[in-house]
C-alpha cells in the first residue's frame, strides 16, 4: 500500500470506528427494547424482594413502558442515522460520488440489520431478564436525557389515544391468565407436576360447591339415637371418627357424635344425646371455601346437607374440602376406589359417582353437563330410569354398559371407545 492509500485508511479510521460505535448502540436499543419486553415480571419482583438492587430498577423503569419505549426508540433512531451518514461518507470516499451512495445504502443495511437488530434481540430474548438488569443503570440515565423529547410524544400519545380509542378499564391480572402463567412454569420445568395441580386447585377452590363433593344419602353411615352401645361400637369399628346421629328416619338428623366421646362415656350409661353435639345444616349450592370458615369457626369436621324440603341430602366433611387441595388422602381403614380403571385396549370400568367432566376428558369428548355431575347420574339421564344390569346404549363415540348396581342406583359401568367412528366422523368431516 503506498503512501496515499495509508493516508486516506488513516482519514477513514475515526469514520470507522464511529460507524462501529454506533452498530453497538444500535444493537444495546434493539436488545433493551426485547428485554424489558420479555422479562418475567414475576422473576423480576422475586430478585427484588430478595435484595437485588438492579432488579428493582429494572422494575421501576419497566412501569412507564412508554417513556422506555420512547426513550430506545429515539436512541435507536439517532444511532443509526449517524451510521448511515458516516457509511454514506465513507464509501463516497472510497468509491466515488456514483457508486458510493448506493453501496453505503446495502452495506449498512445489511449490518444493521444483522448486527444491530437480529442477533442482538434473538440474545436478549434468551435471557430477558439478565439484560434488563444489566441495561437499567444506563437507560435510566437515557430516560432522563430524553425526559423534553419523551414529554412531547407523551402528549402526542394521549392526543391520539383521545381521538382514536376508547378507555379500558384495567382489570389486572385474571384466573385465566394466572392459570396460564402456571402452564408456562410447569412446561419450562421452574416447577413440578404436584406444585402446579396444587397451585391450580387452590385457584379453583373458591368455585366449587357443596354438592360437587358431598357424600350422598345412599352412601352415609349413621346411626339411631335409639341404637345399643354395641351397634354404634360396630359402625366405629369400621373405620369412623364421626357419625351422624337421626332421630326414626335419614332426614331428621339431630347430632354428630364422635368417637372419642363415644368411648369415653359408653361405660356411663349415658344416652348418646348427651354425647354427641349439634350438627351443622348447610345447603348444596354452598361454595366449600365458606364451608370451611363455618367450620373452623365451629371447630367442627362435618356438616349434613339438606334440600329445600329440610330432607337430608348427603354430608361432607373438612377431610372433603382439604381433599380438593391437595388431592385424595386415605387412610388405613380406606377402601381405595379408583374412578376410572383400564381393563383394555380403549376399555374402562368408570366408578359411578366419578365426576361426569373428567370422564369426559378421558374419552376425548368436548363436553360439559349442567344437569348432572356424576357418571352414575348422567347414565340415569340417558336411560330416563335407573337401567338394569346387562342393558346398554351408544354415546358419541362411546359405548357404555351397565356392569354393576345397588338396589336403587348404579354403582359401575364399563365404557368402550370407538375410534374406529372417531375416524369415520373425522373423515366425513374432511370430506364436507
Amino acid at each position: 500500500m503506498d503512501g496515499d492509500g495509508l493516508s486516506q485508511l488513516g482519514d477513514n479510521i475515526p469514520i470507522i470506528i464511529i460507524m462501529a460505535v454506533c452498530v453497538l448502540l444500535s444493537a444495546y436499543f434493539s436488545a433493551t427494547e426485547t428485554a424489558f419486553f420479555s422479562m418475567n415480571k414475576i422473576r423480576m419482583k422475586a430478585l427484588a424482594n430478595e435484595g437485588n438492587k438492579k432488579a428493582e430498577k429494572a422494575l421501576n423503569i419497566a412501569e412507564d413502558l412508554d417513556s422506555l419505549l420512547s426513550t430506545v426508540l429515539i436512541g435507536n433512531n439517532l444511532v443509526n442515522m449517524a451510521c448511515s451518514s458516516m457509511a454514506t461518507v465513507l464509501f463516497i470516499r472510497i468509491l466515488g460520488q456514483d457508486i458510493g451512495p448506493t453501496v453505503a445504502t446495502i452495506a449498512i443495511t445489511a449490518i444493521v440489520l444483522m448486527f444491530g437488530e437480529i442477533t442482538p434481540k434473538s440474545v436478549s430474548k434468551n435471557a430477558p431478564e439478565s439484560f434488563a438488569m444489566f441495561s437499567a443503570k444506563f437507560i435510566s440515565v437515557l430516560i432522563v436525557v430524553f425526559t423534553p423529547i419523551n414529554w412531547l410524544i407523551s402528549k402526542w400519545q394521549n392526543f391520539v389515544y383521545k381521538k382514536f380509542s376508547k378507555p379500558e378499564e384495567d382489570k389486572g391480572v385474571t384466573e385465566e391468565e394466572i392459570m396460564t402463567m402456571v402452564e408456562e412454569a410447569h412446561s419450562e420445568g421452574e416447577i413440578d407436576g404436584n406444585e402446579s395441580e396444587l397451585i391450580r386447585n387452590a385457584i379453583e377452590f373458591y368455585d366449587i360447591e357443596v354438592e360437587d363433593i358431598y357424600t350422598s344419602r345412599v352412601d352415609m353411615v349413621a346411626v339411631e339415637a335409639g341404637d345399643s352401645v354395641e351397634e354404634i361400637g360396630a359402625q366405629f369399628e369400621k373405620g369412623f371418627s364421626r357419625l351422624p346421629v337421626y332421630h326414626d328416619t335419614i332426614d331428621d338428623i339431630i347430632g354428630v357424635l364422635n368417637q372419642k366421646d363415644f368411648e369415653k362415656y359408653k361405660t356411663t350409661g349415658k344416652p348418646i344425646t348427651e354425647m354427641m353435639s349439634s350438627p351443622i345444616f348447610v345447603v348444596p349450592s354452598l361454595k366449600i371455601s365458606e364451608l370451611l370458615k363455618l367450620l373452623q369457626s365451629r371447630k367442627s369436621h362435618m356438616a349434613i346437607i339438606l334440600d329445600e324440603f329440610g330432607g337430608t341430602v348427603g354430608l361432607v366433611t373438612l377431610e372433603d374440602i382439604i381433599e380438593e387441595l391437595v388431592g385424595e388422602i386415605w387412610d388405613e381403614h380406606d377402601i381405595v376406589v379408583e374412578p376410572f380403571v383400564q381393563v383394555g385396549d380403549n376399555k374402562y370400568k368408570v366408578n359411578c359417582g366419578a365426576d361426569l367432566d373428567d370422564m369426559f376428558e378421558l374419552f376425548g369428548i368436548d363436553e360439559e353437563s349442567e344437569d348432572v355431575t356424576t357418571v352414575g347420574g348422567w347414565v340415569v339421564e340417558q336411560f330416563g330410569r335407573i337401567p338394569r344390569v346387562g342393558e346398554a346404549f351408544d354415546y358419541d363415540i362411546l359405548h357404555v354398559y351397565v356392569s354393576k348396581r345397588a338396589p336403587r342406583r348404579l354403582t359401575e359401568v364399563i365404557i368402550t371407545k370407538h375410534p374406529e367412528r372417531e375416524q369415520t366422523d373425522n373423515t366425513e368431516s374432511d370430506k364436507e
